[in-house]
């Protein structure tokens, strides 16, 4: 092993997300280091140690494996340091002043001393303390990082968690490392765990240990929809994780009880565990959902009077469901549409957005996406936006709040500033998660109309709940479903398909089809044809029903969907690949590597978690921004359109046209999206959609992910691969269990309800 000393000439490479390091080290030779380190700048004095190696395609190479930050002692490295830009405010100029008046005391003045920085001209004393505070931050930084990296936690993470809680950082990790997977997206509660066994010297059995793993348990569980899980299950994947006995779950599990930190609930002779924050979303959903449905003696005559205003002026004729659809809407608070592509779903809302607009009411229409509210706008020729915005997000809560950091956004509409309309329609209400629904019903006051259209038989929600589902089968509200298919909807096989699917029919894989079609390919030879028809086949056909449109936009439009993460034919696989052949390595094209992943300029990414800090901004054609606002939402979509390593921020534009800038360190938050798994396309719509099919997981290949597949197709749709696999998940009606306590909450209102009107 070697050591040397010098300052750092120039960074090579950086990796934000693990700290992998390309730079030159100025010593009394220039030397080229390589190695794993926390956040690096040009100009620092840093102290390495490492050895030798011969790189294949580099050369000789200086690998390091220690780094130790040495401070400035002596006037030139001093301004060479503050000369780099590492402080925000201090160019060459400036720091020339700084060190021609403290020379070698420069930095125990920066650190320790900064009110002296006020005497030097151009600098305020705000303006010192900020350049202070910046200076001992970056060595906190770099500090963290490295003691954190011993434990696998990457030198991304590691600013986040000092970013989170800043000088308390150390205290937090000596005293209750748990708090690091409570609070601090990407902290897992293994990484906290082994910190505390290692450092706080937490026993494995201790209480609070078990207390962090249990609720750690019901986390998880919340990331596959659940927001309550069985009591026995719960002992039991606590017990797993934590690798202590039940009974020792059981016990810790009475104290967080009695505590009310969870609550647990007997329905249909079984026990539920929820967290409070779930439960009680859950509880104010049903009680919103029931105080809206407000039942109004609507004249039939002035209705059917109303109805054939609307078919004369629209040219429609509406069938016997579609009316009671309608009038369903002026005699009920709350009204659920329901039905499959095809039924009619759109010319019933036209026809009640039009009644309520000849009665003079006020109308607002909303979907969980941006996809999802434009589809809506061109649907019914009205506005919509995404609830999100209709609610007007303000961000997230108190980094503090244990509950903001489980993603809770906060909404300048709320019961104190209801939502100003007398009807509010949402549509893909499938994708609602408890947690929007619980924001929509906060903002809807009593008397406002509340009516939510969606296709029962699609998947859950990504969040946790299963609330359109529990909704329809509590039987407390009108339901009206659409069945009928019409005629023009006939003409699409992608239409017929979809509702053979759903009714677990065989589908006819040999027809000649002018929008459904099955290409046969072993699993070998999937993924190559895979990448023929989005780069080659399918944007030809797609000019044929989008004249005007360039190639390479129409590339961007076709979607590949698959059922699963991993595998040969799970996304992470096939957008390394569809990358490749897409949007391939180019000198001309910036890059950043983060992980596995490297995200090019020109790539398409998917935002992949709610963030309600984010800020975007819609610019007009001179660069004057139009609009502003906060929140990227999980599986918004977007294209890289620039990687800047001088800012370090990646500049992603989402539909529409939101731009929105990454940190470097904040990019674990996007992932590739050349290839998405089905749950993620819900509420968008795509001109062309590539299904490569060849087996899989069983709980996985089912009837209702290949339906909500299909359906996401507009003008075309390519099942690639195996036909038996795709009429296998015809056949296939299992599902994974969702657990939610909404049904149940409903019902027990609905009892309620009844019992009191008995009572009088």
């Amino acid at each position: 092993m070697e050591t040397f000393e010098g300052y750092v000439e120039h960074v090579i490479f950086r990796n934000a997300e693990n700290g992998y390091t390309v730079f030159l080290l100025k010593t009394a030779v220039e030397i080229t280091a390589v190695g794993i380190l926390p956040e690096i700048t040009e100009g620092e004095n840093i102290r390495v140690t490492g050895e030798w190696v011969d790189h294949s395609a580099y050369g000789r190479q200086f690998k390091v494996t220690e780094t130790e930050f040495l401070r400035p002692t002596d006037s030139e490295s001093a301004e060479r340091y503050l000369a780099s830009g590492v402080i925000k405010g201090i160019g060459p100029a400036l720091a020339k002043k700084i060190v021609d008046r403290f020379g070698d005391q420069t930095f125990i003045i920066l650190e320790s001393r900064c009110e002296e920085l006020a005497k030097v001209k151009g600098i305020s004393e705000r303006k010192a303390q900020q350049i202070s505070r910046e200076i001992l931050e970056k060595r906190d930084i770099r500090e963290v990082t490295m003691f954190l990296q011993k434990y696998g936690v990457t030198a991304g993470l590691a600013v986040k968690i000092y970013k989170h809680f800043g000088q308390e950082t150390y205290d937090v990790l000596r005293k209750n490392p748990y708090r690091l997977a409570d609070e601090v997206y990407g902290i897992g509660f293994k990484t906290a765990d082994e910190i505390a066994l290692s450092q706080s010297g937490a026993r494995v059995d201790s209480e609070f240990r078990i207390n962090c793993g249990i609720r750690y348990t019901l986390q998880q569980a919340s990331q596959n929809g659940h927001t309550c899980l069985p009591y026995e299950e719960l002992i039991r994947l606590s017990a797993e994780v934590l690798g202590v006995s039940e009974e020792q779950v059981e016990h810790a599990m009475g104290e967080l009880l009695i505590s009310r930190r969870l609550i647990m609930k007997r329905r249909e002779d079984r026990k539920y565990v929820f967290t409070e924050r779930f439960y009680l979303m859950e509880s104010h959903v049903a009680k919103g959902l029931m105080d809206l449905d407000v039942h109004d003696h609507v004249k039939q005559e002035l209705l059917e009077k109303r109805m054939a205003e609307v078919e004369e002026e629209e040219g429609i004729v509406l069938d016997e469901i579609q009316k009671k659809a309608v009038s369903s809407a002026f005699s009920h608070g709350l009204l659920i549409i329901t039905g499959g592509p095809g039924t009619g779903k759109t010319t019933t809302l036209k026809s009640i957005i039009r009644m309520f607009e000849l009665e003079g009411m006020e109308v607002l229409l909303a979907a969980p996406t941006g996809r999802a509210a434009r589809r809506m706008k061109e649907a019914t020729g009205h506005e919509a936006s995404t609830i999100h915005r209709l609610l007007e997000l303000a961000g997230a809560g108190d980094p503090g709040d244990e509950e903001s950091m489980e993603g809770r956004a906060t909404f300048r509409r709320n019961e104190q500033n209801p939502l100003e309309a007398d009807a509010v329609i949402i549509d893909e209400a499938s994708m609602i998660d408890i947690g929007l629904m619980n924001a929509l019903v906060k903002a809807i006051s009593v008397g406002t109309r509340l009516i939510l259209v969606g296709d029962a038989d699609q998947l859950p929600s990504v969040g946790p709940g299963n609330v359109l589902r529990d909704v329809i089968e509590s039987g407390c509200f009108p339901v009206v479903k659409l069945e009928r298919i019409f005629r023009q909807s006939e003409e699409s096989d992608i239409v017929m398909n979809a509702h053979a699917i759903r009714a677990g029919r065989p589908v006819d894989v040999v027809k000649k089809s002018s929008d459904f079609f099955f290409i046969r390919r072993d699993p070998e030879h999937t993924v190559g044809a895979t990448i023929t028809l989005v780069r080659d086949k399918l944007p030809e056909l797609l000019t044929r029903s989008f004249p005007g449109e360039s190639i390479e936009d129409l590339i961007r439009e076709i979607q590949v969907l698959v059922p699963m993460k991993k595998g040969p034919f799970g996304v992470q696989n096939l957008n390394q690949v569809l990358q490749q052949y897409l949007n391939p390595e180019d000198p001309m094209k910036a890059e950043l590597s983060r992980g596995d992943i490297t995200f090019r300029e020109g790539d398409r990414v998917m935002q992949v978690r709610n963030d309600y800090q984010l800020e975007w901004s819609i610019t007009g054609s001179r660069g004057v921004e139009l609009e502003h606002g906060m929140g990227v939402f999980n599986g918004d979509c977007g294209y890289i359109t620039r990687i800047n390593h001088i800012t370090d921020e990646v500049t992603v534009l989402f539909d529409e046209s939101r731009e929105v800038r990454y940190p470097f360190d904040q990019t674990d938050e996007l992932d590739l999206a050349y290839a998405l798994t089905i749950h993620k396309s819900q509420g968008s719509e795509y001109p062309a959609v590539v299904l490569p099919l060849n087996g899989g997981p069983r709980m996985l290949m089912n009837r209702n992910l290949l339906y909500t597949a299909v359906t996401r197709a507009k003008t075309c749709v390519v099942v690639v691969g195996s036909p038996e696999c795709f009429l296998q998940m015809i056949e296939n009606v299992s599902e994974q269990k969702r657990y939610s306590g909404l049904l149940w909450q409903l019902r027990d209102l609905k009892e309620l309800k009844a019992s009191m009107r008995e009572g009088l």
